[in-house]
């Protein structure tokens, strides 16, 4: 047999002595070597072929480059992922259509035509009391979150303001976030919250409070 016909699905006779073996699967070292996992009666091998070394063997059948065997329900939860993580190429607005909002033009001009092209992604939004603020963060966030270039957020927000932002993060965005607290820092595994969710909600009293214990002072003009 040709030292090419060693593909996985094929079935060799000779390979193996305890009988006809089936390949799995073929990783090649350059032309002259192949490395060949192969099963046998139900058993698993694995075996280091030069060039020359095939000639003595007997292809039985013939193998397949590429095999259709593969689980179907398995096939499709792939390709949903593939495609809902592809899906803001094309729905620009994708964020917008997941959401439970109806956004503003002066809202989705800010988050899609300011913010979202900035690189590095640095903007400083001071928009009247009203205009959406919460909202354009959300929608900043989600985009953020589906187009794979966020993986970890921290809001810090008025004390006041803690509950609402998570409350209308989880209602209008699906966003879960938590509060970060003292207790929830010390009762952290590796002492650090990050390393066991991606999300939190932290005042900005904490952080103030903070900073004044580690020795840092509002400058004085």
């Amino acid at each position: 047999m040709d030292f090419g016909q060693l593909q996985p699905g094929a079935h060799i006779r000779g390979l193996d002595t305890g009988g006809i073996a089936e390949i799995i699967q073929v990783r090649s070292f350059g032309p002259d070597a192949l490395n060949l996992v192969f099963r046998v009666n139900g058993k698993i091998g694995e075996r280091l072929l030069y060039r020359g070394d095939e000639i003595p063997f007997k292809l039985v059948q013939p193998g397949r480059a590429y095999a259709f065997d593969a689980d179907g329900a398995l096939l499709r939860l792939v390709s949903e992922a593939w495609r809902l993580r592809l899906a803001h190429l094309f729905d620009p607005y994708l964020a917008i259509t997941l959401s439970r909002i109806e956004a503003l033009p002066h809202q989705i001009t800010a988050v899609y035509g300011a913010m979202l092209p900035r690189q590095p992604l640095r903007f400083l939004l001071a928009d009247d009391p009203g205009a959406g603020k919460t909202v354009m963060a959300g929608l900043l966030i989600k985009e953020l979150l589906i187009r794979g270039d966020l993986e970890r957020c921290l809001i810090v927000a008025p004390g006041s303001l803690v509950e609402q932002w998570q409350e209308e993060l989880a209602e209008k965005f699906a966003l879960s976030f938590d509060l970060l607290t003292r207790d929830q820092v010390e009762n952290s595994v590796t002492g650090n919250p990050f390393a066991e969710r991606n999300r939190f909600i932290l005042r900005c009293q904490v952080v103030r409070r903070h900073w004044r214990n580690q020795g840092f002072r509002r400058p004085v003009s």
